[in-house]
């Protein structure tokens, strides 16, 4: 086995570009050796990773950045589950399916799950190296014989004899409203062939909504209803995607515990990047590390709470991979911000609905810091950001429109121009690239990307981009709504590192909305909590410090979390339990 791997972006790759640099560069080339040749298919490059000596100079002489180049562990002494094909992303190892038990799944994005969920659910087969064709066939009984003696051989005989009923959660649910029409009752009554549907939105809190055409509900909405969707399918095998974007606190605990439910009868995996809820929700965790986009590897399965720590560490002991430089460790107390040099006084409003009626209270915002806005679904925290942004006028109270503002909004909806454009022209929109901006474009992990259509991101990708136009962009001032949605848990920590140091050196203001805890906790100087009954009325106090903060929106929600002794992340209590009764009593909902 080739102990590096070499990965062409077929849609980078433009030979009429580059000349064919990298081939004619290449030193084994030189030697007379066809270490890089051209596919006669579609005249773009092959690399013969037997060949490759791993020098990187065709890396440097692709002005497309179309090459990648990796060293594979030295203890990955094993051939791949599955290669899309010669040059192409390669998986190695599969999770252990397991009915009884939720299954997590956690790592950067780009490193795998979507084939474990191809593989596992029988949309795709494994073809274990043995072609780097994708388009061909290998016979069950090739594959099943490549899994004898491993725990995997008794579910792929399976999926060879009779298959898998499956359901997926997307991640991307911005996405289903351009797939369905209509009511949400009309789409869900469709799937409910069990009668489960009242039972399911009466725990869940949602009947309100199925009188609502999917055309109208929010990003939360949206993910309730996929999550429901996915819910009301009898199936052998769940997937679900990042089920916890657009919910708020409590409503990822309790979609968490409908999941948990499910495991009873069915194998459960799951993709999530809140650590709080993918401890609270799952039972056991493989972590999923390796180069995005070029090959990713499966840990061993651990309980959660020691693969989450061991995610956060960046050590796999088993491996011996350490596949981040420096172990990740979470503050256990809460900061307290220096910032008191006055921005502006930002007003009061007040809005009436149809049915609801929203309040916030006037504030004060200093130079270089972020308010974190927190609270429930349905209680105007959009409606604030865009009635600050002067897209939603108040009934009461000024807009900032008069500022530069630079706004991301809640959900990431291209117009039909902007699905054509490149990552690079959508970015030139906003600003230019100056020198500045190209660090803020590689501190992102944009660089490789520039000129891929928009229209073809996933969706930690497209919300990457929609941060950076943001950062790009001349303003005095930022609102942010929802940035750590389809984000996985390192982009978001160098999404807070980056917009700190960015409103810091350039004392522009900003305020975020999102329901990761952790998130939030990173990033924000001061809080602005969000208090009343969702969907009907929504009130707002002026920015608070962030224990005061967190203790009064954790109170409001009657939830607390406790510390983890060895990386200080926050882990849901269950209601009820000692440590659970002990906090409320200190009055300590997420500190210490």
């Amino acid at each position: 086995m080739a102990k590096r791997i070499a990965i062409v972006d077929r849609e980078l790759c433009k030979p009429k570009t580059t000349g064919y640099a990298c081939q004619k560069a290449c030193p084994v080339n030189r030697t007379g050796k066809e270490c890089i040749t051209v596919n006669p298919e579609d005249t773009k490059i092959l690399i013969d990773e037997e060949l490759c000596i791993g020098c990187g100079i065709c890396i440097k002489k692709c002005s497309q950045k179309a090459i990648t180049i990796v060293n594979l562990p030295e203890r990955l002494d094993e051939d791949p589950i599955h290669r899309y094909g010669k040059n192409l992303f390669s998986l190695y190892r599969l999770p252990l399916p397991k009915t009884g038990r939720v299954v997590g799944l956690i790592g950067r994005n780009g490193t795998g799950k979507t084939t474990i969920m191809n593989i596992l659910s029988g949309s795709m087969k494994p073809n274990k190296g043995l072609t780097e064709k994708p388009s061909e066939e290998i016979a069950w009984e090739t594959i099943i014989d490549k899994f004898r003696g491993t725990e995997l051989q008794s579910y792929m005989e399976k999926l060879a004899v009779s298959g898998i009923r499956a359901a997926f959660k997307p991640q991307h649910v911005d996405a289903i409203p351009k797939m369905w029409k209509g009511k949400v009752s009309d789409f869900l009554g469709k799937l409910d062939r069990e009668g489960k549907l009242g039972k399911i939105t009466e725990r869940l809190g949602t009947g309100n909504m199925l009188d609502k055409k999917i055309s109208q509900l929010s990003g939360g909405e949206l993910q309730l209803l996929a999550v429901t969707a996915t819910l009301l399918k009898d199936a052998d095998f769940y997937f679900f995607d990042e089920p916890s974007s657009y919910l708020d606190v409590k409503e990822r605990l309790l979609v968490a515990k409908e999941i948990r439910e499910l495991s009873q009868k069915a194998c459960v995996f799951t993709v999530e990047h809140d650590l709080a809820v993918a401890d609270y929700l799952a039972d056991f965790t493989h972590i999923l590390y390796g180069k995005p986009g070029a090959f990713g590897i499966v840990s061993k399965p651990y309980s959660v709470r020691v693969g989450i720590n061991t995610y956060l560490d960046g050590y796999v002991k088993e491996d011996n991979v350490r596949f981040r430089t420096e172990p990740i460790i979470f503050a256990k107390r809460a900061k307290e911000t220096a910032k008191t040099k006055v921005f502006l006084e930002f007003p009061a409003f007040e809005k009436k609905f149809s049915g609801f009626e929203l309040k916030t209270s006037k504030g004060s915002l200093y130079k270089g810091e972020v308010i974190g806005i927190l609270g429930p679904n349905a209680i105007g925290k959009t409606t604030f950001i865009r009635m600050l942004a002067g897209e939603e006028k108040p009934d009461s109270g000024k807009s900032l429109s008069e500022l530069k503002l630079a706004y991301k909004p809640q959900r990431l909806l291209l117009n039909e121009k902007e699905v054509t454009l490149t990552v690079r022209e959508f970015l030139q929109n906003a600003g230019t690239f100056s020198t500045e901006n190209k660090r803020i474009v590689r501190f992102l992990g944009l660089e490789p990307l520039l000129d891929r259509r928009m229209g073809k991101l996933s969706g930690g990708e497209l919300q990457t981009a929609f941060i950076c136009s943001v950062l790009m962009q001349s303003k005095d001032l930022m609102l942010l709504d929802e940035p750590s949605a389809f984000l996985d848990v390192e982009q978001r920590l160098r999404v807070a590192k980056l917009l700190r140091n960015h409103v810091e050196a350039k004392e522009i203001p900003c305020f975020v909305v999102d329901h990761d805890l952790l998130f939030a906790d990173t990033l924000s100087d001061r809080v602005m909590i969000f208090t009343g009954q969702s969907g009907k009325s929504g009130q707002a106090d002026p920015p608070t410090y962030l224990k005061d903060g967190m203790n009064k929106f954790l109170k409001a929600l009657d939830i607390t979390y406790r510390r983890d002794p060895q990386t200080g992340r926050p882990r849901a209590n269950k209601p009820g339990s000692q440590l659970d009764r002990e906090q409320k009593e200190r009055g300590n909902y997420y500190y210490e």
